[in-house]
């Protein structure tokens, strides 16, 4: 097929919504959303009254009006409900899930994909973590419902999906093992999903995405070509420097004088290790110049993907607020990125901009009350009594301890879940009144986006990123 130059990332928590993907996709680049949480971010889209009618109009195409009218019924609200009225909270995942988890779990990622390939025939892509694995089997089900043309996934080993998606292409059930701390070889914790069970009639194949493997090293891509369950592709090859999660640095990580992961050569990946695999591959991680677009194709890559620029463009999901501030910060040369070791649950290192009233502050940070009510990166764990628990050590200290966990992984870590949905303007407000404060992430390389905003103007939209970066490029936006 003809491959994109240009795959805009995946950022988590709608970030990377359907906007920003349609509007890449449109100017024939590869549009991604996320799939991160999307099934919060329906439901409090539509509690806050869907006012432009975008939800609504997605869930009338979704193959099972049943289906859609309850979801419907669980959370629309009229009008939006009240600005210091709590979000009603989506029931967290669990081994064990229930039928209404997976019909919204099914439904948020169709109406992403929906209204990313509405009005145009371009190519979109959904983003997913490994590490967020409950919801992967029905959210995988619901974007190829509504005919997503990639499907990328980082955050682990994603060995296992290529066969899935084979599988979900002709309805048939399918699972995945579940990574469960303290199990045995002997243990077989999965999730488990029925197709049929909620579209029983739904007749022909449905389309096969492409599988892009987010990777940050040449040895992984090589065991995913040659050992995955079935076909790979093609690769996202992430270097640390991208904003987000980012893989810790290999063999273990210290830290520097700053704090900060210390990555060395090992971290590194040579394009000429990935040419030998024989799959297309594009870079990422402080590329997004037209210059190293070139330098990276010529190297034998299809492009590169960037995260960053699009982030803090017009049709990105951050809070206008946030993005102004940002860009006022980049405008003034005083942005700061920091790759925090702590901050995520996932354990993986995570970057966090320094911003005025958000999680990144110290006293912010630390007047927080510790609430695990979203719960999508706590980490499964074995019982005693054999059955499997959840932990998250961003929850209240005394609640970890009880489940197991230690006090030292507790130290700094912050509420990704509740920081990066106030960032996209959906934060809840708490019983007490308090307002989850945002969670901001950029890249290293968040300086040098004041390139994309052009003489007079505040602001920059997707189309001026692919303007610059295809700059004297046949493809040239």
């Amino acid at each position: 097929m003809n491959y994109p130059k240009v795959i805009q990332g995946g950022m988590g928590v709608a970030v990377s919504n359907w906007r920003l993907a349609r509007a890449v996709s449109s100017a024939g680049q590869l549009g991604v959303v996320s799939g991160t949480m999307v099934d919060t971010v329906l439901a409090r889209r539509l509690q806050d009254g869907d006012p432009d009618g975008n939800m609504r109009r997605a869930l009338a195409h979704f193959p099972s009006q049943e289906i859609a009218n309850r979801i419907l019924a669980r959370y629309f609200r009229e009008g939006g409900k009240d600005l210091l009225e709590p979000y009603k909270l989506v029931t967290m995942n669990g081994i064990k899930q229930s039928e209404a988890v997976l019909e919204l779990t099914m439904v948020a990622n169709f109406a992403e994909v929906f209204l990313a390939k509405e009005g145009h025939d371009g190519l979109v892509g959904i983003n997913y973590l490994m590490k967020i694995d409950l919801p992967t089997l029905a959210s995988l089900y619901g974007a190829m419902l509504a005919g997503v043309d990639f499907v990328l996934m980082g955050a682990g080993i994603p060995r296992a999906i290529p066969a899935i998606l084979d599988h979900l292409s002709n309805h048939e059930d399918v699972k995945l093992k579940i990574d469960v701390k303290d199990a045995t070889s002997e243990d077989d914790f999965a999730i488990e999903f029925s197709p049929g069970a909620f579209l029983p009639t739904h007749s022909g194949s449905l389309k096969r995405p492409q599988f892009i493997a987010i990777v940050s090293s040449s040895t992984l891509a090589q065991t995913l070509a040659k050992k995955s369950s079935g076909r790979v592709d093609g690769f996202v090859v992430e270097h640390h420097s991208a904003g987000g999660h980012n893989a810790p640095p290999r063999g273990g990580v210290t830290v520097d004088e700053n704090g900060e992961p210390i990555y060395g050569p090992k971290d590194e990946c040579n394009p000429e290790d990935l040419k030998r695999i024989g799959l297309p591959f594009w870079w990422a991680g402080s590329y997004a110049t037209p210059e190293k677009l070139r330098s990276i194709m010529e190297a034998g890559a299809q492009g590169i993907q960037v995260g960053t620029a699009f982030a803090y463009c017009r049709e990105s999901g951050v809070r206008d607020d946030i993005k102004q501030s940002v860009l006022e910060k980049v405008q003034k040369s005083s942005t700061h990125v920091f790759t925090d070791p702590q901050a995520s649950a996932s354990g993986y290192p995570f970057k966090v901009m320094d911003l005025e009233g958000s999680i990144s502050e110290k006293e912010v940070y630390e007047s927080r009350p510790r609430i695990c009510d979203l719960g999508y990166l706590r980490t499964a764990y074995k019982r005693a009594d054999g059955s499997v628990g959840f932990r998250c050590p961003g929850e209240p200290v005394d609640d970890y301890l009880k489940k197991g966990g230690s006090i030292e992984e507790t130290v700094g870590r912050q509420c990704l879940c509740n920081g990066l949905m106030s960032t996209v303007g959906y934060g809840q407000v708490q019983k007490d009144g308090y307002k989850e404060p945002p969670l901001v992430s950029a890249g290293k390389e968040l300086a040098d986006i004041a390139r994309f905003i052009t003489p007079g103007q505040t602001s920059y939209s997707a189309q001026d990123v692919l303007r610059v970066l295809l700059a004297g490029s046949s493809e040239s936006a």
